[in-house]
């Protein structure tokens, strides 16, 4: 499996360890591979039945040919266990009604969906800085779960630190505990006042700086690094062969989506050749992905335009692995996709609608819609009286986007973010009660908090780097 930019400037291809600890490719193009490989009927029939770690052998190793299999192996094994994940299922379903399910996502240690992808990168990046003796100093930006779930991913590793970029003040109060409360040497958090997309556009600049990316050896763990999304690829089959009974039948998904992460990675599942009917894109009210999938104009706002929602870790305007998608949709012309790119860039806005590229989104099987605050809440009070079972506020965007998109006979596997606990102002605004928190984090606000606020400029996040990195 060889890998190429989004953006054609790259100037040789490279393997899977040559883009794992990099994050942007050198033309500041994301990492894609230069073909999905397909999946015949025949394995799909044969990979029923395997367990989560088999699966995920499978699938990655199309991916990951670079690493010994017997490596693969080891490391996937010792990522995916219940002791992490609370069962062997890693990944269980819950039904909700007539073929209406919750895939559970959130019982990793940070209880966010983040912990599938961030527990084995944690492992990947080990391997990897073993045998080349280097040394790591990841920097991130997060909304909300990305931080938490890299930090206790990271944490105590040999050779590498994580500096995490947050908004400062614009997360749940659990969130922001999860992640400050860290005592860690290597952990370093960096609350910037304004918005996550400045928090992104930091990483970016950084990253783009091919100097003192070499210099300070700057990784990322945000989902442009290209290992965080295929490692989401495996629970779409997870699902898929658990609500089916045969590879005659489709299923529909429905991914609440700020970053275009996760949703991408069903998106790379499908193109692998699963049954995927539609993949149903939920915002929240910062509802620019929705706009383009319904308009064809792709505009992000401003920091002063992104609301401050009731879903935080959707607050977002500029989504990075979008440019994945662009790349399939266009038909994969690198030229066009860098033009784009830049035309935001000067713009802020791209406008596909009239032309054959977004004629052909039907063909990708995308639909959309977006959410409100009330129609959180009304989700959240509706599946607890319908099943019993609270589901927090991204995970009700998704909810209740699926709904409005679903088909009959056509199961649908909503997408769980996070579990209730990290939004617990609203859970108990919708249902006038305090959702349980997992044992042993139940004084978790309580506890002392290690941070450091910074404006949002490059230099000063730079050169904080530069004082707390070691060399």
């Amino acid at each position: 499996m060889r890998y190429i930019s989004t953006r054609g400037g790259s100037a040789a291809q490279a393997g899977f360890g040559d883009i794992l600890l990099g994050g942007l490719m050198t033309d500041g193009g994301l990492a894609v591979p230069e073909a999905y490989p397909r999946i015949s009927s025949a394995e799909l029939a044969a990979w029923r039945a395997l367990d989560y770690r088999g699966l995920a052998f499978e699938i990655l190793r199309r991916y990951c040919d670079d690493i010994p299999a017997t490596e693969l192996k080891r490391i996937i094994d010792i990522t995916y266990t219940a002791t992490i994940f609370g069962s062997d299922e890693i990944t269980p379903l819950r039904e909700l009604g007539d073929d209406l399910y919750i895939l559970g996502l959130s019982h990793g240690p940070t209880l966010a969906f983040k912990d599938i992808a961030m527990q084995l990168l944690g492992n990947l990046f080990e391997h990897a800085l073993k045998r080349s003796g280097r040394r790591l100093n990841i920097l991130g930006a997060t909304s909300g779960d990305t931080g938490s779930a890299a930090e206790y991913a990271m944490r105590g590793r040999r050779g590498i630190r994580v500096f995490m970029l947050s908004p400062h003040r614009k997360m749940s109060p659990f969130q922001t505990a999860q992640m400050y409360s860290l005592q860690d040497a290597n952990i370093f958090n960096v609350a910037i006042r304004g918005v996550f997309d400045e928090c992104q556009d930091i990483v970016k600049a950084v990253s783009n700086d091919l100097a003192f990316k070499a210099r300070h050896e700057i990784g990322t763990v945000n989902s442009i690094n290209w290992a965080r999304v295929v490692a989401q690829v495996v629970y779409y089959f997870k699902a898929y062969f658990a609500v089916t009974a045969s590879n005659e039948q489709q299923v529909s998904f429905s991914v609440p989506s700020g970053n275009f992460g996760n949703i991408c990675a069903g998106h790379i599942a499908r193109c692998m050749g699963l049954p995927v009917r539609r993949l149903i894109l939920a915002t929240n009210e910062n509802n620019i992905l929705d706009e383009f999938f319904r308009t064809g104009v792709y505009r992000v706002r401003t920091g002063e335009q992104v609301r401050h929602t009731s879903s935080p870790s959707m607050d977002i305007s500029k989504a990075s692995n979008f440019e994945r998608f662009i790349f399939d949709l266009t038909g994969r012309d690198a030229t066009l996709v860098k033009r784009l790119w830049q035309q935001i860039e000067r713009d802020g806005v791209f406008d596909l609608s009239r032309t054959p590229h977004f004629a052909r989104i039907a063909d990708f099987g995308f639909v959309s819609g977006s959410s409100s605050h009330q129609d959180r809440l009304a989700t959240i009070r509706r599946i607890y009286r319908e099943s019993s079972q609270i589901i927090d506020t991204h995970t009700a965007d998704g909810v209740k986007v699926g709904l409005e998109h679903r088909e009959a006979g056509v199961p649908l596997v909503c997408l769980e973010t996070a579990l209730p606990a990290k939004f617990a102002e609203s859970i108990r605004e919708a249902l006038g009660r305090t959702p349980d928190v997992p044992a042993g984090l139940e004084n978790l606000e309580r506890l002392p908090q290690r941070f450091t606020v910074l404006d949002p400029d490059v230099i000063a996040v730079m050169d904080f780097i530069v004082r707390n990195s070691g060399g």
